[in-house]
């Protein structure tokens, strides 16, 4: 019987500098940036509020369209995957590193931007990496929806859905 597992990671934090793009020898771009997470908790035996924060290396593949809004500062969600690669150094010592695979990136504001409860309204969202993007989709919707023609059938019955 085969075990299950889980690779999951979800941040919610801001970028420490600019993303550094590169291609690989095909044309594929790749971002590296590092997110910086906060945690605060408030000590026992003090009664002081601490903070510690924490920074993740993330890597973004498929990154050309997104690599211009990954700014330092910039507010991000990230949904991904660890993994961790090796390599060995200029003096043969073998290295680690494990880092976050960014599957859906999210923008939620600019730097020093403020996030009110959430996304604010005309946050960009890009969606997972594997597929081609032209440009960012907004997630602002208009204020009000047209009336629908008063010539529709108001009301739906099983019969009408075709399945």
């Amino acid at each position: 019987m085969a075990t299950r597992s889980v690779n999951k990671v979800i941040l919610l934090g801001n970028l420490g500098k600019d993303a550094d793009t590169k291609y690989t020898p095909a044309g594929t771009a790749v971002s590296n940036f590092s997110l910086a997470t906060n945690r605060r908790w408030k000590d026992q035996q003090t009664g002081e509020w601490k903070d510690e924060t924490e920074w993740h290396r993330c890597v973004l593949w498929r990154s050309e369209n997104r690599a211009n809004y990954l700014l330092k500062g910039t507010n991000v969600y990230i949904e991904g995957h660890l993994q961790t690669r090796s390599w060995d150094d200029k003096e043969g010592q073998k290295r680690y590193t494990t880092e976050v695979v960014v599957d859906e990136l999210i923008l939620l504001g600019g730097r020093g931007a403020g996030v009110d409860q959430g996304l604010p309204s005309g946050a960009a969202e890009y969606d997972r990496p594997s597929g081609p993007v032209s440009a960012p989709r907004t997630t602002s919707r208009p204020q009000s929806a047209p009336a629908p023609p008063e010539d529709l059938p108001q009301g739906v019955t099983d019969d009408d859905v075709p399945f």
